[in-house]
């Protein structure tokens, strides 16, 4: 049984919430004390979390980026807010989906077991690590390593860079890397791909590799692999 950790202050929200995850055999933990929401997560240890922005004491993209400073576990965004800069400051914080409230019902449960089955079951198809350009990739511990030092990557980094390893030096599609991150992509905006792909590039520059990965204009990206790292 997965376990959620739902941070929303609306309780009545978190109850429908709740009683909906639970028909679908999901075990889902709140916050009592929004001044403990830290010892609250330390001690749930949950497979997937969902943060609403608009919370007492810090916002959800407080709670984002303490989250991330200790474990790359799925992150789904709860907002009733619809500017753009939301979505985007979300994906950059590490989140790997953003929904808008209101919501369906149906759409964030399939959103959910969506990011459930790439998270928890990709890792096991084919082997934990790799070399790619003199780095280590480890897939299940979400970081690549080399001599100029180690990226921690989130869940959603990893597949993006792992789908591209696995088809190095030929091009993948925007459409095709969205379908395989978010299955049903039409409830997801285009720019949180260019996000995260941005983010992953950041963070392999960070370690000398920068230039691995190149944009197609109108086709795609690519992951490229010299012939002697």
């Amino acid at each position: 049984m997965f376990k959620i950790f739902l941070i929303e202050d609306d309780a009545s929200l978190f109850y429908e919430i709740k009683e909906r995850l639970i028909q679908w055999e999901y075990k889902v933990h709140g916050v009592e004390d929004f001044n403990k929401v830290m010892e609250t997560f330390s001690s749930v240890e949950p497979d997937l979390v969902i943060i609403d922005i608009q919370l007492p004491k810090f916002d959800g993209f407080h709670w984002c980026r303490m989250i991330r400073e200790h474990s790359s576990v799925p992150i789904v965004f709860l907002s009733s807010r619809d500017h753009p800069t939301d979505m985007v400051m979300s994906m950059n914080l590490g989140a790997d989906d953003f929904i808008q409230k209101p919501f369906h019902f149906d759409v964030l449960v399939a959103k959910i077991q969506a990011i459930l089955r790439r998270v928890y079951n990709y890792s096991s198809e084919g082997p934990a690590l790799r070399t790619w350009n003199g780095a280590a990739i480890e897939y299940e511990r979400n970081r690549v390593k080399n001599k100029e030092g180690i990226s921690e990557l989130t869940k959603n980094e990893m597949f993006i860079l792992k789908l591209l390893i696995e088809n190095k030096n030929k091009i993948v599609s925007r459409d095709e890397l969205m379908n395989r991150l978010w299955d049903d992509h039409r409830f997801v905006s285009d720019n949180a791909l260019t996000v995260n792909v941005n983010r992953l590039r950041k963070k392999l520059a960070e370690i000398g590799l920068g230039d691995a990965i190149e944009t197609r204009v109108g086709q795609g990206y690519i992951a490229m692999e010299q012939m002697n790292p």
